[in-house]
């Protein structure tokens, strides 16, 4: 029983190596001639078994040689004609795949791919993979104008590129014309893209290309023709439709322009218009924003000063409630006593009439006496003055 069980394992791990081990990879692959092209074979790596050998052979008319080699002295191109055009990726385990750069008609045929590993038990086993491959020669197809990234209407002086792309078996030999196909065109390079460094107005017109290849059939094509139109900066805006001698014009004013005047063409269907635009009279201007934010807080300051100042008068009446008035008012009025003696009249000085008038106003003892001693001596100096202003004269 034990050694059916044994048998069973030894059988399922070598089924699973086989599977993790197998070579993958297309049967048939077609190439371009003077293309490149890659023939798949890949495998899953596996910690029990390590790559001894790869080999790849080639079977064309029934005669098998080796075209390529790796071992553990390196990689070796067996045949002189595939010299620089082949090789295996380094850095990619389990890919072993043959790359080949540049065909030629001659490299078609049956290309095998051959592995060996080394198990543990230093037992070798043996994978190979077989990849038949055609090369052809394609005729190139029609190219396709691509613009540069400013497109086709490009301001004067700038810098822009028109390319010309085909498929089809290279090498591609391209070249471009100025004008239309079938007419007076103008060669202008032999590259695939077509460099303007700094426009000129003379640069406007049509441009084409064409494309050719080394294929059997030989054939050259032609791209469709494409208007590179160069703009002018300094001049106003003018769309050329196509030219006719009689013209009709329109003017039409506007507000806050002076004239648009509009030129129609007259007797058959393409139109020239011109517009050209003039602006008059005067033109709002509007303030930045920053402006108008200070002019509102200066605003908005003034108001909150003017406020300020008027409740702070008010309050400072307030804060005075009681006011002292003296108030002292003497009769001028004298009076005319005239007698029957020797016709003479006298006056007598009426006694000045004094009239005070308080506001009682609390207040403490010192500031009373303070006060009432003023009082007296201003009684007294005013008394004299009254006194000092008349004559008093005896009566008889």
């Amino acid at each position: 029983m034990e050694k059916l069980m044994w048998l069973v394992a030894l059988v399922n791990s070598f089924i699973f190596c086989n599977a993790m081990l197998e070579l993958t990879g297309p049967h048939d692959i077609e190439g371009t001639w003077k293309s490149s092209i890659t023939l798949p074979c890949v495998y899953v790596p596996s910690q029990d078994f390590v790559q001894q050998t790869v080999i790849w052979t080639l079977d064309r008319d029934q005669s098998p040689a080796t075209v390529f080699r790796r071992d553990s002295s390196g990689d070796h191109i067996m045949l002189s004609r595939y010299r620089g055009r082949l090789s295996i990726p380094k850095y990619r385990p389990g890919d072993v795949s043959l790359e080949i750069e540049k065909l030629e008609i001659p490299d078609s045929g049956h290309y095998t791919c051959k592995v060996t590993w080394r198990a543990q038990n230093n037992s070798l086993l043996t994978r190979e993979r077989t990849t038949t491959v055609k090369v052809v020669k394609v005729s190139v197809t029609k190219p396709v104008i691509r613009p540069g990234n400013l497109g086709f209407i490009v301001p004067k002086g700038a810098r822009t590129s028109l390319t010309c792309s085909a498929n089809g078996s290279p090498p591609i030999i391209y070249r471009w014309f100025k004008g239309e196909p079938g007419g007076n065109a103008v060669p202008v390079s032999n590259h695939a893209v077509l460099m303007f460094e700094s426009l000129q107005m003379s640069d406007t017109g049509k441009y084409y290309c064409e494309a050719e290849n080394r294929a059997s059939s030989q054939v050259i094509k032609q791209s469709d023709a494409v208007q590179l139109t160069v703009r002018d900066r300094t001049k106003p805006s003018t769309t050329v439709l196509s030219s006719e001698t009689k013209a009709n014009t329109t003017a039409m004013p506007i507000p806050g322009r002076d004239l648009i005047t509009t030129a129609l063409a007259t007797g058959s269907d393409v139109q020239v218009l011109v517009r050209q635009e003039v602006t008059i009279g005067p033109q709002r201007t509007r303030l930045p924003l920053y402006l108008i934010i200070l002019i509102v807080v200066l605003s908005v300051a003034v108001v909150i000063v003017v406020v300020a100042v008027v409740l702070c008068r008010r309050k400072t009446k307030e804060d005075n409630p009681y006011e002292v008035t003296y108030q002292n008012t003497r009769n001028d009025a004298r009076r005319q006593i005239c007698s029957g003696v020797n016709g003479k009249c006298t006056y007598e000085e009426e006694k000045p009439k004094v009239k005070n008038y308080y506001t009682p106003e609390p207040m403490k003892e010192n500031d009373y006496e303070t006060i009432n001693i003023k009082e007296n001596i201003e009684y007294k100096i005013l008394v004299n003055a009254v006194e000092s202003e008349y004559e008093v004269e005896d009566v008889q």
